[in-house]
């Protein structure tokens, strides 16, 4: 089964780091948090990937390009040109990396991938966010159902106190946020049936608006929910987190 990534957008809330590499090759760890995301996959058994590039994607081919050299020890022969690889560290994966288009929207990104798809089941995610979802049984939900598409569902609490004032703007209570507070979320880590193909016109349609919409009307669109940690690097502050974590031997995503 193929792990389908979208990973082409331009990442403009995290400026900062996105005017030098496209969002998921932003590094927690020292990592890319694309290679992050493979690992988990890796995990569950999942190691066929498409990578849907766009803005900047020749920084992500580079990194897989390089990759058995970057995780080796390597002699070169320098009058030969000969390299020798010792102690290699290499994945077990297979990455197509697809150009998708600079200015393409998802919908328009994961149409132009059907090619490499087929007629099988596959999995779907983004590029920017890490979980500690059990992915082989979102697949046995999907499986379970019978409908074209699995979407995980996560509780996003609000970031901030909730204040309950009266009529005369009289501040009656106050307390901190709660999971009670938020609501669920599209988290990504999706299971998707060919046929959710047929509800993406092109390259300009947003996957999140038309073709999900589209498929909850005709109850084709399964919730899985989950309960455990999940997190999205849309902001500097959200790599800070995530870093921290890692940094500290709290990466909850870190199934590997």
């Amino acid at each position: 089964m193929k792990t389908v990534i979208l990973a082409g957008g331009f990442g403009t809330r995290i400026s900062e780091e996105s005017h030098l590499r496209p969002k998921p090759m932003v590094e927690i760890g020292g990592k890319p948090i694309l290679w992050h995301i493979m690992k988990e996959y890796s995990h569950y058994g999942f190691h066929d990937f498409i990578v849907c590039l766009g803005y900047k994607g020749s920084v992500v081919k580079d990194f897989f390009a390089n990759y058995y050299l970057y995780q080796s020890d390597v002699t070169i022969d320098l009058k030969t040109d000969e390299y020798t690889y010792r102690h290699s560290n290499a994945e077990p994966w297979k990455v197509t990396l697809a150009e998708t288009g600079i200015d393409t929207m998802t919908g328009g990104r994961i149409k132009r991938i059907r090619e490499y798809i087929g007629e099988e089941t596959f999995l779907l995610t983004y590029g920017d966010g890490v979980s500690d979802v059990d992915i082989a049984d979102t697949v046995r939900f999907h499986k379970s159902h019978g409908k074209l598409l699995t979407m995980t569902t996560v509780n996003v609490a609000s970031r901030f106190g909730v204040i309950r004032p009266d009529e005369r703007g009289r501040v009656r209570s106050f307390r901190e946020k709660s999971e009670s507070d938020g609501s669920l979320v599209n988290a990504g880590y999706m299971v998707c049936e060919p046929g959710v193909f047929e509800y993406i016109d092109g390259d300009e349609t947003v996957f999140e608006r038309e073709p999900l919409e589209a498929l909850a009307k005709d109850g084709q669109l399964m919730a899985y929910r989950h309960y455990g940690f999940w997190s999205c690097m849309d902001t500097l502050r959200d790599k800070e987190y995530l870093e921290g974590l890692w940094r500290t031997g709290r990466a909850q995503w870190k199934v590997w």
